[in-house]
């Protein structure tokens, strides 16, 4: 068996969005995929490397130097390169190099069509001005690699869009089965190939076990390794303790969530995660059941304060404290506590607002459709003076949140993260494009 290595390739990214429609701006959700499909071949222990991870600009040369620059020019190196299609169709489709045969691309493509996904075809196409060239840049010039292109649905179509929404972890994982198959690399979650630098101390510490245990479970008599031995890795029972779980290889957050009965946005409002990217080894607080739907307790969050606490459910941190018994204001994560039921004031992190040079609190509660009261309440300011930096809460009602922009952010980002759409948020904020600034204000 050849020792192959793969290469993802997130298509797009920067100032090269790709296609955008139906709430999805290409380059954004094939980083989404491309960053899933990479840390699950890492954590599978197999060679991989990916272009880009975050929302950076490359040329077209840039991306085949990093291709090429990854594991060298040979056939041994598999190039998955990800897209979004756009064209009014539907379904997935795969292009392959005229180097290469059919073989990977007809794997992902049958693997797709188990996910549910329609199948249009996996083909090649040549260069009109010089047909013994591939087409596409992705396949021409890349040497002797394996380099594909992986279309995975339409985004102008909005059947197809909502498709790509809903499903696009689990088309990764399809494309992930057919490189396995084709590879013949192992898909057990629960074992490790050795690498250049591994001990088993720190393998056990990448899996949040003990040396010993490894031992026990591969019948090692000594600590030696060697390169590309695979190790049996230990799983415990129990992975909720209290209502923490520790993330395991082959974990991603929409499983976690399905079997603990919560849903993905729950787990990351409570442990402050910003993307969907998990590690081996990271302990998760579990929101329960009981936590989720009972609205007189709150789940302490990094950066939470009784003040803000008490801001939040319009009540006092006097109250508070008498409710829940506590002698101190000092929280710890995940620590549950009781609170009023009535819930007016969302103070989320992105309600914040920085008094800046010629505000009054007239123009700003006028920005944000409160009254002056409201936010003299929300801040317990007992007058209208205001210094140039600083912090107000903005108040709003639970269906309405204040969002700042930050860097990296873009429509289709914060759209998944408040489970609404781009379109949604266009219209609320009468915007006529995509394009955001850094620190502009949108009411979701």
């Amino acid at each position: 068996m050849k020792d192959y290595k793969i290469v993802i390739d997130a298509g797009h990214g920067g100032t090269d969005p790709g296609a955008s429609g139906n709430g999805i701006i290409e380059k954004d959700l094939t980083l989404e995929i491309s960053n899933y499909m990479y840390n699950k071949l890492k954590d599978l222990g197999i060679p991989v490397k990916i272009t880009r991870t975050t929302d950076e600009t490359l040329t077209p040369t840039e991306r085949v130097n990093k291709v090429l620059d990854a594991y060298g020019n040979s056939s041994d190196v598999i190039v998955v390169s990800n897209h979004i299609n756009a064209g009014g169709g539907e379904g997935a489709e795969v292009i392959y190099a005229l180097r290469n045969n059919a073989t990977l691309p007809n794997l992902i493509l049958s693997e797709l069509e188990d996910e549910g996904q329609i199948i249009r075809k996996a083909y090649q196409r040549r260069l009109p001005s010089n047909t013994s060239k591939d087409y596409y840049f992705m396949q021409r010039n890349t040497g002797d690699t394996q380099s594909i292109t992986v279309e995975y649905g339409f985004l102008d179509n909005a059947k197809d869009a909502q498709k790509l929404k809903d499903n696009y972890i689990d088309y990764a994982d399809a494309v992930i089965r057919a490189l396995l198959e084709y590879t013949g690399y192992s898909n057990e979650a629960n074992t490790y190939t050795v690498k250049k630098g591994d001990s088993l101390w720190s393998i056990a510490k990448k899996f949040n076990v003990t040396v010993n245990e490894i031992k026990e479970l591969n019948n090692l008599t000594t600590n030696n390794l060697s390169i590309g031995q695979v190790l049996k890795i230990p799983t415990t029972e129990k992975e909720v303790v209290g209502n923490t779980y520790v993330v395991k290889s082959g974990d991603t957050l929409y499983s976690i969530a399905s079997k603990y009965g919560v849903s993905v946005n729950e787990i990351k409002d409570l442990n402050n995660l910003t993307n969907n990217t998990l590690t081996i080894g990271k302990s998760l607080i579990i929101p329960t059941k009981s936590e989720v739907n009972d609205t007189n307790t709150y789940i302490v969050k990094s950066g939470d304060t009784l003040y803000s606490i008490a801001i939040r459910y319009n009540t006092t941190v006097d109250n508070l404290k008498s409710l829940n018994n506590l002698a101190t204001n000092t929280l710890s994560l995940g620590q549950v506590l009781k609170v009023p039921t009535k819930v007016v004031i969302d103070t989320n992190k992105d309600n914040i607002y920085t008094v800046k040079s010629g505000d009054t609190l007239y123009s700003i509660a006028n920005k944000y459709g409160v009254s002056v009261n409201d936010i003299k309440q929300v801040n317990n300011l007992t007058t209208n003076t205001l210094s140039v930096g600083q912090n107000l809460i903005i108040p709003t009602t639970l269906d309405e949140v204040i969002y700042i922009v930050k860097r990296g952010d873009n429509l289709y980002s914060i759209a998944n993260k408040y489970n609404t759409t781009v379109d949604s948020i266009k219209q609320k904020n009468n915007l006529t494009s995509n394009l955001l600034s850094i620190g502009q204000t949108l009411i979701i």
